[in-house]
């Protein structure tokens, strides 16, 4: 007769807990004059994590490792488990543990992400909505590391070019401070000591630098609120449109920012187009990626009048301010030719190639703008000293 024992309470056979977990209870039940701060700074940082924003490095490292894991036949909950440990980025790691659970509790992958869109992106979940569908989400992955790659260049290559203008500009204003604040009351305190009748522009460098002097945190506290005051009216919708209309008309910047979104627009229409997402799903789900509300509501409205019958090339004919003819025809070619994602993959490529070489060539361009302002400001304040040295030096 087989005699069947109860369960021991063996350690082996306990489900395994965490580091953390161990530890909390462990000072709970040491009562230790310790574990309520430590408890309450678990629980700032928790709080705070929820804030921290997810580098571009980590989605692209979590896509294309994904993409492997699943080649190599290893199971989808495994692959996330597996990419929660090695993300260095703990918010990041916390959101893959969720979406490897419900995928364990047999919920679908498009549907365990769709809680995390905002870290993903609509772009992200529809895409891998139809690899799911159509059973070919490795290579829907590769697409995704691509797109993810390219706009993450993109990006890289536009900070990295605006990057020197903007610390020249910086050490402009800096340097102009300090001349005001240190070297300018030097030199025209002599001035008050003569009672001669000083030239205009050295009267106005002289109330300006003595405000500034004594006004100088007022002068301070008025920056920061006037650029706060600027960031929320942006944000808001009246706000953007006349922003991003004015970037539109721009000398320099509007080429610059009509082929990034150009180039963004032809990307991620032709990676959708590849996972069989239909043309008016795609041209809404684009909309949400582009960063000038002028283009999203253009490809919005694209999108209505595709659904009552029009085609591509003639509803885009329609916004010649923001499509060249160059867009227009290619995408004409392509629909013909049945081969649309495509030639769209191709007009991406031009213009990333258009961004980058714009890119290299800005510090050029702006370089004279910003020393032929900076020998502006320095000719007015040399001539502001000088000229009534001059006028001194005769009087005596």
């Amino acid at each position: 007769m087989t005699v069947i024992l109860p369960p021991q309470n063996n350690p082996e056979n306990q489900p395994e807990k965490s580091a953390e977990t161990a530890e909390e209870t462990a000072a709970e039940s040491s009562g230790a004059p310790n574990a309520a701060p430590k408890s309450v700074m678990r629980s700032i940082n928790r709080f705070l994590e929820k804030f921290s924003t997810i580098p571009i490095s980590e989605k692209l490292f979590f896509v294309q490792n994904l993409s492997i894991m699943l080649k190599a036949g290893i199971s989808l909950s495994v692959s996330l488990k597996t990419l929660a440990k090695q993300t260095n980025n703990k918010r990041f790691s916390a959101i893959i543990n969720d979406i490897s659970a419900n995928v364990e509790k047999g919920v679908s992958f498009t549907e365990s992400l769709k809680p995390h869109e905002k870290v993903f992106g609509q772009l992200f979940v529809n895409m891998i909505e139809s690899g799911e569908i159509s059973g070919k989400l490795e290579e829907v992955l590769k697409r995704l590391f691509i797109q993810f790659k390219k706009n993450h260049e993109l990006v890289s290559k536009v900070k990295g070019a605006l990057t020197y203008p903007a610390v020249i500009l910086f050490a402009m204003g800096g340097i102009g401070i300090f001349m005001m604040v240190a070297v300018v009351p030097k030199i025209t305190a002599m001035f008050k000591d003569f009672n001669a009748e000083l030239p205009f522009a050295t009267k106005i460098l002289i109330k300006f630098s003595d405000s500034l002097v004594s006004n100088g945190l007022l002068y301070l506290i008025g920056l920061v609120v006037f650029v706060l005051i600027l960031v929320q009216a942006i944000k808001t919708k009246k706000g953007k449109y006349i922003f991003h209309g004015l970037l539109l008309k721009l000398p320099v910047f509007s080429t610059i920012i009509k082929k990034i979104n150009l180039a963004r627009f032809a990307r991620t229409i032709s990676s959708l187009l590849k996972t069989d997402i239909m043309i008016i799903k795609s041209l809404q789900i684009t909309a949400s990626v582009l960063g000038n509300v002028y283009y999203r509501d253009a490809l919005n409205e694209m999108s209505v009048k595709i659904k009552k019958g029009g085609t591509i090339n003639e509803v885009i004919s329609s916004y010649e301010k923001l499509f060249p003819p160059i867009v227009t025809q290619m995408i004409s070619v392509g629909e013909e030719t049945g081969e649309l994602d495509f030639i769209l993959e191709e007009l991406a490529e031009f213009y990333e190639g258009e961004v980058d070489q714009t890119m290299n060539n800005l510090p050029a361009i702006i370089e004279p703008i910003l020393i032929l302002t900076l020998g502006l400001v320095v000719g007015a304040m040399a001539i502001a000293i000088i000229m009534p040295m001059y006028s001194l030096t005769s009087a005596i």
